[in-house]
């Protein structure tokens, strides 16, 4: 049995070593590459003799594992699996797990921060400190206590995120497809999309990416929002129609937006109509990556391949 890490998680290489350990211990013959590649045939180079392989959010399309007679398991390390083909992996009988949870808490923080970068304007304060006797002045902000956020998926990420927004002083409510007493124990109230879009202070998103949410928050959808309204998304970029937000920024339909997430993986490409999105704080999808969150999913994808080993599989998305 062979299991291959494809690419770096972002961990010492005595984290891998010591979590790698128990599989040799048992026998297992485990290899791992210390340089990332998105070139499918590298892949598939890297994944034609193994049982199970480990990826984080490299690309994985059938093209890199169809010839890959042995494999048994891909194992994402990472909590989205739309990077991978799934589909195919199902049709092939080919099991797929993804790592869900290593990042709530990382995920939930930096929406905090973006909130706050939108509301008070930290990016622009940087440059303008910067220009020493050219300073323009000072921006005046806006604190987040007091605020409506309204939370668009209330799993478990949304669902931390709306405890630091309650933690700040700020009322919660949410859209989701079912209701938790959870949510409800919190004082949290569910409330439909439209209700949600056009109540909220802050709109928060923390859906997954299917084919009901893609584009979900379009044109119409952002005319709903409040003029003084910011809008953050730190889950999966197409679930907005970043055109449309552009757009609504650009008309100062809303007031700001703070984005950690696109249509494709940052380097954005120069026509990217976010780009020159007015009162737009961007990030390069950095919800997940946090020092104490690459050790938990460290942790969560070697636990992955020694319960599929064992007989007892975990996380399964297929």
């Amino acid at each position: 049995m062979k299991i291959v890490l494809l690419e770096p998680l972002r961990v010492p290489d005595e984290t891998i070593a010591e979590l790698s350990l128990a599989l040799k211990d048992k026998g297992y013959d485990f290899e791992s590459y210390s340089e990332r590649t998105t070139d499918p045939k590298e892949l598939a180079e890297r994944t034609k003799d193994a049982d199970i392989v480990i990826i984080a959010n490299s690309p994985y399309p059938k093209e890199s594992f169809e010839n890959a007679d042995q494999l048994k398991l891909i194992n994402v390390a990472f909590t989205g699996t739309d990077h991978v083909d799934v589909k195919y992996a199902t049709e092939n009988n080919i099991k797929v797990a993804n790592s869900s949870g290593y990042a709530t808490q990382a995920v939930a923080e930096l929406t905090i921060g973006l909130t706050m970068g939108v509301y008070r304007s930290l990016a622009q304060g940087n440059e303008d400190v910067r220009l020493a006797e050219d300073f323009p002045g000072l921006i005046q902000g806006q604190e987040i206590h007091g605020k409506t956020v309204g939370i668009l998926g209330m799993g478990d990420i949304g669902l931390a995120t709306a405890k630091l927004f309650i933690a700040f002083g700020a009322k919660v409510i949410a859209y989701n497809r079912s209701e938790s007493q959870e949510v409800k124990d919190l004082g949290i109230e569910y409330k439909s999309l439209d209700e949600v879009l056009s109540e909220s202070d802050i709109v928060s998103v923390h859906l997954p990416l299917t084919d009901s949410t893609k584009h979900l928050l379009d044109a119409e959808k952002l005319a709903l929002m409040k003029e003084s309204a910011i809008l953050i998304n730190v889950a999966r970029g197409p679930i907005i129609d970043n055109q449309a937000l552009a757009d609504a920024l650009n008309n100062d339909n809303i007031a700001g937006a703070g984005i950690d997430v696109f249509d494709t993986e940052p380097p954005l490409p120069s026509n990217d109509p976010l780009l020159n999105a007015k009162n737009a704080l961007l990030s390069p999808h950095i919800g997940y990556l946090t020092d104490e969150a690459m050790v938990k999913r460290a942790k969560i994808v070697f636990d992955n391949v020694l319960a599929f080993l064992d007989g007892e599989p975990k996380n399964l998305v297929n």
